[in-house]
């Protein structure tokens, strides 16, 4: 953005450009065990003892040790919620009336324990308990004017760097789309890397390859700078020591746990890209999970990332993964309409990947190819 100043009677052309001033995760623990400090780090963020915490938790821990380590006390609640779909806003609108029906008060906080799935809900909750409205009102950007109320992310899988973006992806009733605001990021972080330890090996795989994408994405983007480039290339150094490397199993969580951390900081001083908006069409249309639908679209963008797709190939080989095929082989063409349409909504994206005139290269008839390929 350019700004003109005048300066008394002489007309000066002052030339200045604008930047973002994102926020960042205030405050965050890392290490094996961590865990067990939480009752300690809520404490004093408790309001009184009517105002409880509500904990999100992903439904696979129900019954497991992990619960017995929650500090819940005076009236707070564990609310289970399971991760096999996408994020819904008609599920967290369901959440927040149940929340406002029960309590007086507001809760002190909301704590997310899971993947991307448990974090975007809990961004979203803490948002939405403060602002009126359905959560699809705000899916879009710097939509929110009200600050949300105090919540901690604790994630229990590494890659999709939702513990530290400023954006809660859900589908909607009309898109998918995050509610990208300042006021959805965590104000506390843990990161424990003893709590991945029982993620099965695909689910491992395609959520580290959320992390990766972002770094090709970010690292090839138009928006690139010094702040996210510096992140992007850390995430993606990790990225290789751990799908390309050695590790032991302690090694490997505590640097894809790390590589998604620097993988989140890398996008949001940038943008991702073309694996990112054609997988929205693919997560609205048919519920394909985030991660998978990542990697079935970027197998097939050697056009756009070459370098990229071709270590992805080598990973796919190494792991022994099988992608899903014929997804998209009984689709209508309404079908096809729809995911296009869902992923040309991602304007910044594709600018990100192929700036400002990206809609010379970018068509329908593009996407209908790429998606049938898939």
């Amino acid at each position: 953005m350019h700004i003109k100043k005048e300066i008394g009677a002489n007309k000066m052309s002052i030339s200045q450009k604008k930047y973002r001033n994102f926020p960042m995760v205030p405050r965050v623990v890392f290490g094996n065990g961590s865990f067990d400090q939480l009752g300690e780090i809520l404490m004093p963020r408790r309001n009184h003892s009517e105002a409880p915490f509500i904990f999100l938790v992903d439904d696979v821990f129900e019954g497991t040790g992990l619960i017995d380590r929650l500090p819940v006390i005076f009236n707070d609640q564990i609310i289970f919620i399971s991760a096999d779909e996408e994020p819904k806003t008609i599920q967290v609108d369901a959440i927040v009336k149940r929340l406002r029906d029960e309590f007086t008060e507001l809760p002190s906080g909301i704590v997310g324990i899971g993947g991307g799935t448990l974090l975007d809900l809990a961004k979203a909750v803490a948002i939405m308990l403060t602002n009126k409205g359905s959560a699809c009102e705000y899916q879009g950007w710097d939509l929110v004017h009200r600050p949300s109320i105090y919540h901690v992310g604790i994630p229990t899988i590494s890659g999709t760097g939702a513990e530290v973006s400023r954006t809660t992806v859900l589908l909607g009733p009309e898109k998918k789309l995050g509610i990208n605001s300042d006021y959805t990021t965590f104000d506390q972080v843990l990161l424990d890397p003893e709590l991945t330890k029982g993620v099965g090996k695909e689910q491992w795989f395609y959520t580290g390859m959320d992390c990766y994408i972002h770094c090709i994405e970010s690292l090839n983007g138009t928006y690139l700078n010094a702040f996210s480039q510096s992140y992007g290339e850390k995430a993606l150094e990790l990225c290789k020591e751990v799908f390309l490397g050695d590790l032991s199993p302690s090694e490997s969580r505590d640097k894809l746990m790390m590589a998604s951390w620097h993988g989140g900081m890398s996008i949001a001083y940038s943008q991702v890209g073309v694996a990112h908006a054609m997988s929205y069409g693919l997560g609205y249309l048919l519920g394909v999970k985030h991660g998978i639908g990542n990697c079935l679209v970027f197998k097939h963008l050697d056009e756009f990332y070459p370098d990229g797709v071709a270590l992805f190939d080598t990973m796919l080989k190494k792991h022994r993964i099988q992608l899903p095929k014929n997804i998209c082989a009984t689709l209508s063409e309404s079908d096809f309409e729809t995911m296009i349409n869902v992923a040309l909504s991602m304007e910044p994206l594709w600018e990100n990947a192929l700036g400002s005139n990206w809609q010379k290269t970018i068509t329908p008839e593009k996407l209908r190819a790429i998606y049938q390929k898939i």
